[in-house]
Parts: structure tokens; C-alpha cells; sequence
């Protein structure tokens, strides 16, 4: 879970809720700034951004986007995926993407707890070059998130 400084071809930032409003929760804000860092750093060549339609009627990857041209990410080094509706497919696109861009690794953004699960997920499809990058974001719920993922976790197993 520990960010180790690697570099990878590709960050892909896992979406998350998208308000009302059509602001981002800041959750998913947290997610997209390590994303920024990792790009600005070097890490990364392109910024893929994954999720679904949201019920509040948004496309998570089309407003993910939006917030990385703000914060000025080149349109060209950003990848949309609108079908990433939960981890598992945000996985399969992944490694399609990555299969069609020729890209051999990946570092995925998401919160700590959520990353072995990733993981996991990457290496049942025998894609093994994974590294994490999770930012520095905490709510009070995340006791719960951490239970739910070590659910999901030997649930798929």
C-alpha cells in the first residue's frame, strides 16, 4: 500500500462520487490531485480517469476530466473510461487500454484500503506491474470502507 516512487506508462485514478451539483466530492478531488502530483512529477506519461454514471446523472471519467484540464493536464494525456462502473471493470479497461497503448505498467489512485483489492484484481488477469499511489485523505467513514474492503476482497477470491 506504501507509494514506492516508481514510474509507470499510466495512472488510472478510480472514480468516486460526483455531487448534485455537479462538483466533485472530495474524495475524488483528493484522488485527482495525486494524480496531478504523479503527472507534473514524471511519473506518468497519461492519466486515465474511470467510472460510471453516477445517480446524480453525471459521467464520473467526463467530469474527472474537467478537473485535470483545470488543472492543466494536456486533453491528450488524459483517457476517459465512462464504463468503469466498479472496480472489477475499471480493472478490464485498464488492461485493454494499457493492451491497445502498448502501456506495461500502471499506477493505480485510490485510497489506501482500497488498494490490495486493485491489485488483486490486476494479478487475476496476470497483469503484475502495479504500483499505488493513494492520497493523504481521511473521513470518519473510512473505518467502514476498510471493513467493506476486506469483504470485497475474499469475497472475489
Amino acid at each position: 500500500m506504501k507509494d514506492k516512487g516508481e514510474k509507470a506508462d499510466l495512472a488510472v485514478v478510480l472514480g468516486n462520487k460526483v455531487n448534485e451539483d455537479g462538483t466533485l466530492s472530495e474524495r475524488l478531488r483528493a484522488r485527482l490531485d495525486q494524480s496531478v502530483v504523479l503527472y507534473n512529477s514524471g511519473r506518468v506519461k497519461k492519466i486515465l480517469v474511470s467510472g460510471g454514471l453516477g445517480k446524480e446523472g453525471y459521467w464520473e471519467g467526463d467530469k474527472m476530466k474537467e478537473f485535470l484540464e483545470i488543472k492543466h493536464i494536456p486533453e491528450e494525456n488524459i483517457i476517459v473510461d465512462n464504463k468503469g462502473n466498479n472496480t472489477e471493470m475499471t480493472v478490464e479497461n485498464t488492461i485493454r487500454i494499457c493492451d491497445s497503448l502498448h502501456f506495461r505498467n500502471v499506477i493505480s489512485v485510490s485510497q489506501y484500503y482500497h488498494q490490495t483489492r486493485i491489485k488483486k484484481l490486476f494479478m487475476d488477469r496476470h497483469f503484475y506491474t502495479v504500483e499505488s499511489s493513494s492520497p493523504n485523505y481521511f473521513e470518519i467513514r473510512d473505518f467502514y470502507s476498510v471493513f467493506r474492503e476486506v469483504i470485497a476482497y475474499y469475497w472475489n477470491q
